[in-house]
């Protein structure tokens, strides 16, 4: 790719299957990237792993391998964007993880999520910390996980109580290597990440002692928590690339994609669609409490500024769902066959798909549900079954939608879209319709690195304002709603009655 005149920014982005280094210009055009695929580990059902030292490898060769030819002076900051909930314990003195990083998919806390909503039945049960955090009791977030690390690996409680240990996010694994690791790297952590651990409090964005206590966590293990645009430190360290260069941001994957569509103002909201799908509503300077099965959680933090925070919506199976397709069921050979397919048939001849592969995620919350294919006929076809998939992350994305407006009373106007699916035509229109709502796809569709590149540009100052970055946010496409409304609501009600006929598949005992 030409090399664009002035500063470049760069962004490392910790995905749940891969490891990228994107630089941009002021643009936010991509200059240079790189990208390595890690092991999805799955040492039984339900549990997922990864190898963090392997995700720290592939962040050293990626980053080398878009600098190749780039003179670090040329690189103003470098932002981290990762996989949220992903949790990693490591030693202090060695930098060694005492064991694989549980994964945010990885529900082997599901029987502790419920001991202890059981043992808060009188404070609210599931959402007994949910004024703290904006968060339910689910196996979904890091706080759980960190919980069983310290109880199932050997020796590992004592040797945090004593400060031998710490605990994080990936952003935290590899800002800490970045700035140097057992040589003196920054052990830190922002809002967004801290708010998804279930132990840090949404109002004071510090470590709350009450959920400290609840989840028997050390606190000698946690991470500072910084914001999300701020110089935290150097790049340095054996074989780091670009040492010297400002680490300047930090933002969980789906804060980052906010970030990276310019949804700056109260009511706009994105759609990522990826492995699974993550709907997040910017709601402005106060949280917002969900009663329609929505978490609050932090949007972002710019330096001294008051933070801005957002309600999420996480759903669980999207991308993954085409995947299962071409893998388990060998309908396609190819992800991106799927829209082809889908369009040999008029609609879904009926047929319904719920995902719940591992549960129902937002506004449902059933870790019982497994999924459903309803509405089979001899009429239907491969056709019908590609056209459901693809249509089943539409709806998913209408729940939390609808769900979103009933909470915040906020107008929804667009949805902004971006992840591997939002380039399939077919979703982005069928998207429009069951919203009622114009779907829109911007110019540039890398928008999770491009949020974390911005927020470190933000903090040194490539780009003066979050106008500014408004200003580079430009539509590649624009999809308006054209279904009939009866058609609509007919759609949704069969929708809805297969995925009641989902819920409580795997009973608790």
């Amino acid at each position: 790719m030409p090399l664009t005149a002035g500063p470049l920014v760069g962004a490392l982005d910790a995905g749940t299957t891969s490891v990228r280094f994107i630089l941009f210009d002021t643009r936010g055009r991509i200059v240079a990237k790189a990208q390595r695929e890690h092991e999805q580990v799955f040492p039984r059902p339900g549990w997922v792993e990864h190898d963090a030292q392997e995700i720290w490898r592939n962040a050293l060769l990626t980053m080398r391998d878009s600098c190749a030819g780039i003179a670090p002076k040329r690189v103003a900051a470098v932002g981290i964007t990762n996989q949220r909930e992903t949790t990693v314990v490591w030693e202090r003195s060695t930098g060694r993880p005492i064991h694989n990083a549980l994964v945010w998919q990885d529900t082997r806390t599901d029987v502790l999520a419920a001991k202890l909503a059981a043992d808060g039945a009188k404070e609210g049960g599931r959402d007994r910390f949910r004024a703290r955090t904006g968060l339910p009791l689910a196996s979904y977030f890091s706080g759980l996980k960190l919980r069983w690390l310290l109880d199932h690996v050997r020796g590992a409680r004592r040797r945090a109580e004593r400060g031998e240990l710490m605990f994080g996010t990936i952003d935290c694994w590899l800002s800490w290597n970045l700035t140097g690791g057992v040589q003196g790297g920054r052990h830190v952590t922002d809002v967004t990440n801290a708010s998804r651990t279930q132990l840090m409090n949404l109002k004071t964005l510090a470590w709350d002692d009450a959920l400290l206590d609840a989840f028997a966590v050390p606190a000698a293990m946690l991470p500072d928590i910084v914001p999300s645009s701020a110089v935290i430190g150097a790049l340095g360290g054996s074989d780091v690339a670009l040492e010297g260069v400002p680490l300047a941001g930090i933002l969980g994957d789906q804060q980052a994609a906010l970030f990276g569509q310019a949804c700056f103002a109260p009511g706009e909201a994105k759609n990522t669609y990826g492995t699974g799908s993550f709907v997040l509503m910017n709601t402005g300077a106060k949280p917002m409490r969900s009663r329609a099965g929505l978490v609050t959680t932090l949007a972002y933090k710019l330096g001294d500024e008051p933070p801005a925070y957002a309600l999420e919506g996480s759903i669980a199976v999207t991308g993954a769902l085409v995947q299962w397709l071409r893998d388990n069921l060998g309908l396609i050979e190819q992800s991106a066959d799927v829209e082809a397919l889908a369009r040999t048939v008029e609609d879904n001849g009926d047929v319904f798909i719920v995902p719940a592969f591992s549960g129902l995620y937002a506004p449902w919350w059933d870790a019982g549900a497994r999924g459903v294919i309803a509405g089979l006929t001899r009429y239907a076809n491969r056709g019908h079954i590609a056209r459901a998939a693809l249509e089943a992350a539409a709806y998913q994305t209408c729940d939390v939608l609808d769900a979103m407006a009933r909470d915040s009373n906020l107008p929804i106007r667009e949805l902004r879209c971006d992840g591997a699916m939002a380039a399939n035509d077919l979703l982005m229109q069928f998207q429009a319709d069951i919203l009622d709502r114009p779907t829109v796809r911007p110019r540039m569709i890398e928008t999770t690195a491009l949020g974390a590149a911005y927020a470190a540009g933000l903090a040194v100052g490539v780009w003066p304002s979050t106008a500014a970055l408004a200003e580079n946010w430009a539509v590649d496409r624009r999809w308006q709603p054209r279904m009939p409304a009866k058609r609509r609501r007919a759609l949704l009600r069969s929708w809805r009655r297969a995925v009641e006929r989902s819920f409580g598949w795997v009973g608790e005992g």
